[in-house]
């Protein structure tokens, strides 16, 4: 079945893990495929051509695919990676922004440099390769185009050592949510993964908190998440925009987004002891909700 045939998708970070799968799913369903990845290690730095191996993948499956390996923290390098589409394939109606690195550390050992290029690769990265995305989308009138975020639940639930790359994966989440209320006119979606799958950027947390893992095992590898992208992508989602999804161990959930659970209003201006009355209130009730979200969220 080729649910998407013809349609063109520029995926970030492809040449390995969830990226890979991703561009070989959607390939496999007719989509031409620009195959984005500056071939770095997990850090950041280096350089391997490893996307030319995905495209003779796809090739080699009958698809049509172009390498490309500018770097997405530069906004010269997130217009050339959208150049590089429009340019081969003459139209462009999926963005999957996925590339991403690592630099691990407490925040009591972090340098700045440790900071500074998780947040160029992953929030800025995110919004150079999308900006001339929906400025094509806007200038054309290119309806039920598609945007697809990669957050984290280090960003939207937290993560020991991962401050920097934490802060990020959140920007992202709020990044999403605005863009989905700009892109409504123009009936393109946006919407974002929380992945958790065993790639060459996990393997090692995934371990150090003491999990087995199996790189052979659907239920732990990136390919589970493809299929949801490609969902996501697809005629089947035209409303489904402003959403977080989460696919982990064979599962696949919707998130909660922000918002408030209970409140109290006053008359005057809140002082110490008016906020010794609600505030135990307001914890109690936070924790009840947490409870039955869990709850709620337990698969079926």
């Amino acid at each position: 079945m080729t649910i998407l045939k013809d349609k063109v998708a520029i995926i970030t970070g492809a040449g390995r893990g969830i990226g890979k799968e991703t561009a070989l799913f959607l390939a496999k369903q007719g989509v031409k495929i620009l195959v984005n990845d500056l071939g770095a290690n997990p850090d950041g730095s280096g350089e391997d051509k490893i996307a030319d191996e995905v495209v003779s993948e796809i090739t080699n499956l009958g698809g049509k695919a172009l390498a490309n390996y500018d770097s997405v923290d530069s906004f010269e390098g997130g217009q050339n990676i959208f150049n590089s589409a429009l340019s081969e394939f003459g139209a462009v109606d999926i963005l999957i922004n996925n590339a991403g690195i690592l630099r691990d550390k407490t925040l009591f050992n972090m340098e700045e440099s440790d900071w500074d290029i998780i947040m160029a690769v992953h929030l800025k990265g995110h919004f150079n390769c999308t900006k001339p995305f929906v400025c094509y989308i806007r200038e054309t009138n290119r309806l039920n185009c598609r945007v697809i975020n990669m957050s984290s639940v280090s960003g939207l639930i937290g993560n020991f050592g991962q401050t920097n790359y934490g802060a990020a994966k959140a920007g992202i989440a709020g990044f999403s949510r605005s863009l989905s209320m700009e892109m409504a006119k123009y009936k393109c979606t946006v919407n974002t993964i929380s992945p958790g799958a065993a790639t060459r950027l996990t393997i090692d947390l995934m371990k150090a908190a003491g999990r087995d893992v199996d790189e052979n095992d659907w239920k732990q590898g990136p390919q589970q998440i493809a299929p949801v992208i490609a969902w996501l992508s697809s005629d089947e989602a035209n409303e489904i925009t402003n959403q977080i999804f989460h696919i982990s161990q064979g599962n696949v959930g919707i998130m909660q987004q922000p918002a408030v659970i209970k409140s109290f209003k006053s008359d005057t201006v809140w002082d110490l002891e008016k906020l010794n009355r609600v505030m135990p209130d307001l914890i109690d009730a936070k924790k009840i909700h947490d409870e039955e979200v869990e709850k709620k969220g337990e698969p079926i």
